[in-house]
């Protein structure tokens, strides 16, 4: 994949399109052949460094017993408000955040259950966002969501796109409709 391309990944269940993108990450190691980062293999690399790379938004979005801030920074001091806000507006979580009585500090269940799954799906977003890595990985991103959702997420997804490697496994073909390859 070449820097700032556009890759969909796309197969039959249990093709092994999760499987690339667990390699991708490091979650494991692969046994033969080679990914590599700038032409070092991955291997060589420490898997912290990798992941930091790497803006992945997973079909079942993590959401902890937080608020909406601490799910969008991770609790990373080293982003400021402004950049979650800014996050948060491009990828258009922050008209729903706006209405809520505690804005950003505004307490989300564990895994976001008193919200429903776009707006877990936006709050990932913005979190990948927030973090600005060079790749990004959506895995199933939209699958779960309804249509409405799913064109206020495709429009978040292509800000997320700008500037950046990105890699789509998806079974929707508006997913991955403006994808390079």
């Amino acid at each position: 994949i070449k820097p700032g391309e556009k890759v969909a990944l796309v197969g039959a269940t249990g093709s092994g399109k999760t499987t690339s993108v667990s390699l991708i990450c490091r979650f494991y190691d692969i046994e033969n052949g080679s990914i590599k980062f700038d032409s070092v293999d991955i291997r060589d690399l420490d898997p912290q460094v990798v992941r930091s790379q790497i803006g992945l938004v997973l079909q079942d979005v993590f959401l902890f017993s937080g608020s909406i801030r601490e799910n969008i920074t991770l609790g990373n001091e080293a982003i400021s408000d402004e950049q979650m806000k800014a996050a948060a507006e491009r990828v258009g979580l922050a008209p729903f955040v706006e209405r809520l009585e505690n804005k950003y500090d505004h307490r989300v269940g564990e895994r976001g259950g008193a919200l429903s799954v776009g707006q877990r799906q936006l709050i990932s977003f913005a979190r990948a966002l927030a973090y600005n890595p060079p790749v990004l990985i959506l895995d199933e991103a939209t699958s779960s969501v309804d249509n409405e959702t799913e064109f206020i997420i495709q429009k978040a997804i292509q800000k997320l796109f700008e500037g950046r490697t990105s890699l789509i496994v998806a079974h929707r073909l508006s997913t991955i409709e403006e994808a390079d390859k």
